[in-house]
């Protein structure tokens, strides 16, 4: 119980101290070394006060007390520490850093106390350390296993945030609540063994002076190196998974039942065995062998046997859900459980090497705290030293040789080992050495490549994500896709060109007063931003973007106006909320090019608490652009997303941007779309280039793109629930059903009526609703498309293109020969998927 709750505080707290700090790749390290120095120091103190109580069981279950009392409070707090932090962080400088980290701390330390209390417990004067420490380890570490599952797939969807830290609770008082009955029993069948004196089966390993010193030592760079090993995995897994939160859930608890099975299994036989350094070595040792063998013999074949799984298990249980968890779950179990399966079963071997069992909870909770903070400082080197400087499979190589250092190091140290074991670990270091040499520097490059499709035109594996731009081709159309962790970012292809000019210029056109000021959140490809240098009354041009990495990638593409070494644009490095919480600069534009909704940590960016942000830095007159993609999610998610955003701006409306995209405007105050206003903004030459370019050729045809207005929204929102901070529902919804996009689409189009504009005479009415039927006209080709109906495919594509032959928007999916209607090809935006 007390496993469980603690990773449902861990991920609750971290998801919340995200919206405190940001999602920087350093602001986020920091907050979790936080977190885990906060165990370190609890088992180290609270290990020495356990061998002094007279009753162990009492002091356990006041701190589950103490963590229930904190944990909760500290869930409840954190909501709220976002505006003082960004206050003193501006005023106080390092400071401010103190109340984000208190609050995670302060809760940690109790948790970090409950192992060495519990191993006073569960050692019986029969027991040998080993054994016990390790059946004690895998409970907890099942128990987190629970916790994990249970937060991201049952807990988080359903009551939140505060909910499942309160669940948390619940599972602490309980913990606490049994500890506290059991401790008169225990109190008794103490005394009673002292007075019967029973022998202890195994005599106490000598763990006096340096041995001990020494245990500890390679155990705390063991923990590093583990820590290590989860940064580089949680780069280059996810490739053969997705960036959707359950993705995560599947590899961390695969992580955690490796941990918890080796320890299992080492506790049976950790006593028995005569040289507990040798088989320490070459545990940890094999787990650094594994590690780089698994990433060198990565290929084709794992995507393979994956798509395969899928198909089985659709075929099996009609579920595509449960189809994509298993084939997470391979993916997982082929590149993290073996290599955690050996280190959890390097635990027993410690305890038993370390630990006198005159001093339990000291010893116990030094092997917990030095192995904590090694886990904190590799995890560190790997991230921010390693991955930038030599790359993902060259950090792999270095923590695997580190490994067999430890392990050559512990051989050396055993004591009457036999020939064979002492020659074991000298030659798993020889391996990878000889596997280390072997591996190619690119190979998580050329995987990327040959699963995507395209040749590589920039490829870095930097501080906390892989960034890779490749050059791609559809049919005769050449493009150059952004990959974000393997993941489609979108690209420069005509129909991200598209919508994301629209996503800035739009807005803009039809703004009531004189824009001055933009602000684009999320750089991307740098077409959003871009589009501001296409609008000359622009004076203040901002960008916010988290990875710097994307801004060296942002050359590699066309149509962004070179927008990253355009001094009229300022990019500031740094995540996007954080800018509108730290910056008190106003804007007659907000507009967002993020990653999809349903990708993991992004709901930040689509909740009603980050409206109301928003619209806090509007200037009057403002507007907020929210881009709304239409195939990463189903239409009762996509319902959600629109409830988020009329819960905050009461002038809301709807625009379609693309085929599969389109962008809502809200503000605080009715949007005037003067025709005359308009007309003259999208005259002026920069703007209306730029919009020509992807089919937009006119003020009409711009017009023709509106949907609906707030009335139209209302009723397809509905009665759906808001995605909030606490409740990031989005994040968890369901997977993306096959006639998704489809139904949302027909849906929206559904609510299609006049735009409210002032000044149109008849003569534009009717262009703007012959743009619009012409528009709708290629739209229902494009859903014949996902049907798979030829027929009506070519029909509609052929009055589209006959209505507008020289529309370039609609030519690219023709091959830009409008001559005949070519065979259907794939419609799908070069879209950020998020899947």
């Amino acid at each position: 119980m007390s496993g469980a709750a603690g990773l449902i505080y861990q991920i609750v707290w971290i998801r919340q101290l995200s919206l405190v700090v940001g999602v920087d790749v350093h602001a986020v390290a920091l907050v979790v070394g936080a977190f885990f120095g906060g165990l370190a120091l609890g088992g180290w103190y609270f290990g020495r006060v356990a061998d002094r109580v007279p009753n162990p069981l009492r002091l356990y279950a006041q701190l589950e007390c103490a963590v229930l009392l904190l944990g909760v409070a500290a869930t409840l707090v954190l909501p709220y520490a976002a505006a003082p932090f960004a206050w003193m962080d501006a005023h106080l400088g390092v400071l401010a850093w103190g109340l984000p980290l208190a609050l995670v701390i302060v809760p940690a330390i109790g948790m970090g106390g409950t192992l060495p209390v519990i191993m006073r417990l569960v050692t019986a004067p029969t027991d040998g350390i080993g054994r016990a420490g390790g059946r004690c380890y895998a409970a907890n570490t099942v128990g987190a296993i629970a916790g994990t599952l249970l937060v991201g797939f049952v807990l988080i969807p359903s009551l939140g945030m505060t909910g499942s830290a309160l669940v948390a609770g619940g599972l602490n008082g309980l913990a606490a609540l049994l500890a506290w009955r059991l401790s008169r029993r225990f109190a008794e069948e103490s005394a009673r063994a002292q007075i019967s004196n029973a022998p202890a089966v195994l005599a106490p390993e000598d763990t006096a002076g340096n041995q001990a010193r020494l245990a500890l030592a390679l155990y705390a760079v063991a923990g590093g190196i583990a820590l290590g090993y989860e940064v580089v995995w949680s780069q280059s897994i996810v490739q053969f998974m997705s960036t959707r939160t359950f993705a995560f859930s599947v590899v961390l608890a695969t992580y955690l039942a490796g941990l918890a099975l080796g320890s299992g299994a080492a506790a049976r036989f950790a006593d028995r065995v005569r040289d507990p350094w040798s088989a320490f070595g070459a545990l940890v040792s094999a787990a650094g062998l594994v590690a780089l063998l698994e990433t060198v013999l990565l290929g084709g074949w794992l995507m393979r046997t994956q798509l395969a799984l899928q198909a089985w298990v659709v075929a099996t249980t009609s579920h595509t859900s449960w189809a994509m968890y298993a084939s997470f779950a391979l993916a997982a179990l082929c590149i993290v459980f073996v290599p955690t399966l050996l280190l959890g079963a390097a635990f027993p071997f410690v305890l038993r090497i370390g630990v006198d069992r005159a001093r339990m909870g000291a010893d116990v909770g030094r092997v917990v705290a030095w192995n904590t903070i090694g886990g904190i400082a590799g995890s560190a080197l790997a991230g921010f030293v390693l991955v930038p400087s030599i790359g993902l499979v060259r950090t792999l190589a270095v923590l695997a040789g580190g490994a067999c250092v430890i392990g050559c190091l512990a051989v050396w140290r055993g004591k009457g080992a036999h020939s064979r074991s002492r020659w074991l670990a000298p030659a798993l270091t020889a391996a990878v050495v000889v596997t280390s040499l072997g591996a190619s520097p690119e190979r998580f490059a050329s995987l990327l490549t040959q699963s995507r499709g395209g040749d590589a035109v920039f490829y870095e594996e930097g501080r906390g994500a892989t960034v890779a731009v490749l050059e791609q081709r559809s049919s005769s159309n050449t493009f150059r896709r952004l990959y974000i962790q393997g993941v489609s970012n979108s690209g420069d292809a005509m129909t991200s060109l598209r919508y994301m000019r629209l996503q800035t210029l739009l807005p803009l056109i039809v703004h009531n007063g004189e824009p001055k000021s933009a602000l684009v959140i999320g750089l991307g490809t740098g077409i959003t931003a871009g589009a501001m240098l296409a609008y000359p009354g622009l004076q203040y041009r901002v960008v916010a973007e988290l990875l710097p990495a994307v801004a060296r990638a942002a050359p590699s593409f066309s149509g962004n106006f070179d927008v990253a070494s355009n001094k009229r644009v300022d990019i500031r490095l740094r995540d996007g909320r954080r800018e509108l919480l730290q910056s008190q600069q106003a804007y007659d534009l907000i507009t967002l090019e993020p990653p999809p909704p349903s990708a993991a940590g992004v709901a930040s960016l689509y909740s009603t608490d980050f409206y109301r942000l928003a619209a806090k830095r509007l200037q009057p007159g403002g507007l907020v652009a929210q881009w709304l993609p239409l195939p990463t999610q189903n239409d009762a998610d996509t319902r959600s997303l629109v409830r988020s955003f009329l819960d905050v701006f009461p002038y809301a409306s709807l625009w379609t941007t693309e085929l599969h995209e389109t962008m809502l405007i809200g503000s605080l105050t009715p949007l005037d779309l003067d025709v005359q206003r308009i007309q003259r903004r999208f005259a002026e030459p920069k703007t209306r280039d730029a919009l020509q370019a992807v089919g937009v050729r006119s003020a009409d045809a711009l017009l023709a793109t509106w949907v609906t207005d707030r009335a139209g929204l209302e009723w397809y929102a509905a009665d759906a629930l808001p995605v909030t901070d606490d409740r990031p529902r989005i994040e968890y919804a369901g997977w993306v059903s096959r006639n998704a996009f489809p139904e949302t689409l027909t849906n929206l189009m559904a609510l299609q009526n006049d735009p409210p504009l002032r000044g149109a005479d008849d003569a534009m009415w009717r262009s703007i609703r012959a743009e619009r039927e012409v528009l709708h006209t290629f739209y229902r080709a494009g859903l014949d498309a996902y049907r798979g109906d030829r027929q009506a495919w070519a029909e509609h594509i052929a009055a589209a293109v006959g209505a507008d032959p020289e529309n370039p928007y609609y030519a690219w999916f023709i091959g830009r020969s409008a001559a005949r209607p070519a065979e259907p090809q794939a419609t799908t935006s070069n879209k950020r998927t998020g899947t």
